[in-house]
């Protein structure tokens, strides 16, 4: 690499380490999805990962969107709603693709409510379907009556009453919330007990005031406090908001997504826009619970590996005690000893999001591709494992390893964009854009 290829790349990466640094996400509103992504019109529904054929679908993803065109009243029931698929009625579009994330399934249709997470700052907005809670869940597969009649209820009761409650409190600043719920023990990735309860607390006053006492408050009272996952999808938002101030920076070598669609793993690069590079999907290594074995296990899906770009999650797996045995490792020092492997790959410390099982140092931020590739250790991200088999739901927990090879991919990519401009370009200063408004 040329001394003056070095420079720009380090230029380009300060100022996105910076972006990264000064995200102020804030949870603003609760919305109906075909208003905030206008691209769902016209019976599309998006799914988590790299782009996919409905041909080419993994089971649970596959009875997902079979969920969702039932949902909607595309279908009168299952089987019609496969063969709409099948025969190419039902576009399928990425998340990522329209400023949006979700986790396992990751899926989004037209009137589902989305999570809408704003940083005035860089004038970014991204979206997160409300999480459904645990057990028989769209996200994993399972679309029968109960789960259909779970997620209208989402959208018809609990979706009003949230957004009015975030209108009225004027949103909820993110960034402080999940650092105070890091020193609490969540990473925000399988933990998030304290992130919700802080998230609950925030708007319960407003809640009350908005709704009228009755089976129904009660019911949404009863929901939050009972789903301790409910954060996570919150999380998934702030931290596609945060990266989505890296849009595209020239010579920026700093990763911007990992997803999974249970097919293919892909990644995206600030330097190289929103070009996807992908392999196949691995199997997440972890805890079964009891019944199962990784025989059953679906390749790793999801979007949620996005709130690992912004230190947290796997990246930040020393701060949360609780979630070590449950994915898989042997000890806390192992714990710790994964937290430190993942500064050797980022450029930074978060300046916010602190441990403090390592004396309060900030967490990993910034996955680096040179790094990655140059050191052959790739980013963990915590992971829930879903059965093959559609409706069967979460098997288990565990972790996985980013595959090297999407890196290798990536870095041949960007030295083929890059290294032969060296000389030709203005300089750094010139090139950078601001950061790129979302949806």
């Amino acid at each position: 690499m040329t001394a003056d290829l070095a420079d720009r790349i380090a230029a380009a990466n300060a100022v996105g380490l910076r972006r990264l640094s000064d995200a102020e996400p804030v949870l603003a509103r609760v919305r109906r999805a075909v208003e905030a992504i206008p691209a769902l019109r016209d019976r599309v529904v998006l799914h988590a990962g790299p782009p996919i054929a409905a041909g080419s679908l993994c089971g649970p993803m596959r009875g997902a969107i079979v969920g969702a065109v039932v949902y909607e009243g595309w279908a009168h029931d299952l089987r019609d709603a496969e063969t709409l698929l099948d025969r190419g009625a039902i576009a399928l579009r990425c998340t990522h693709d329209e400023g949006a994330v979700g986790p396992m399934a990751g899926i989004i249709s037209a009137s589902m409510p989305l999570l809408e997470v704003r940083d005035a700052r860089h004038g970014i907005t991204a979206y997160a379907p409300v999480n459904e809670g645990i057990g028989a869940v769209l996200r994993f597969g399972a679309n029968d009556d109960a789960v259909i009649s779970r997620l209208r209820w989402l959208r018809d009761a609990l979706a009003p009453a949230l957004d009015a409650a975030l209108r009225q409190t004027g949103g909820v600043p993110l960034v402080p919330l999940m650092a105070r719920a890091l020193t609490m023990g969540d990473e925000m990735h399988q933990r998030n007990v304290a992130a919700t309860g802080l998230l609950f607390r925030a708007v319960a006053p407003a809640l009350v005031e908005r709704c009228a006492p009755g089976p129904a408050l009660s019911q949404i009272v009863r929901f939050l406090a009972n789903n301790d996952q409910f954060f996570l999808n919150v999380a998934m938002a702030a931290a596609k908001c945060a990266v989505g101030a890296l849009g595209e920076i020239p010579y920026s070598t700093l990763v911007t997504a990992m997803s999974r669609n249970g097919v293919a793993f892909g990644i995206r690069v600030s330097g190289l826009g929103d070009q996807w590079f992908t392999v196949p999907a691995p199997v997440p290594t972890g805890m079964y619970f009891p019944g199962f074995t990784p025989e059953d296990a679906n390749p790793d899906m999801g979007d949620s590996a996005i709130v690992e770009t912004i230190g947290i999650g796997g990246m930040a797996m020393a701060a949360s005690p609780a979630v070590v045995g449950f994915v898989g490792l042997p000890s806390m020092r192992d714990a710790i000893a994964a937290t430190q492997s993942m500064g050797e790959i980022t450029l930074g410390q978060s300046p916010h999001f602190k441990i403090p099982t390592m004396d309060f140092v900030g967490a990993p931020l910034g996955i680096d591709l040179r790094r990655v590739v140059k050191l052959g250790i790739t980013p963990i991200i915590n992971t829930g494992i879903a059965h093959r088999q559609a409706g069967k739901g979460q098997i288990g927990a565990g972790i996985v390893r980013a595959p090297l090879p999407v890196f290798q991919q990536a870095l041949a990519a960007f030295a083929a964009r890059y290294a032969a401009g060296v000389g030709r370009r203005a300089p750094p200063e010139t090139v950078i854009p601001p950061a790129r408004a979302g949806n």
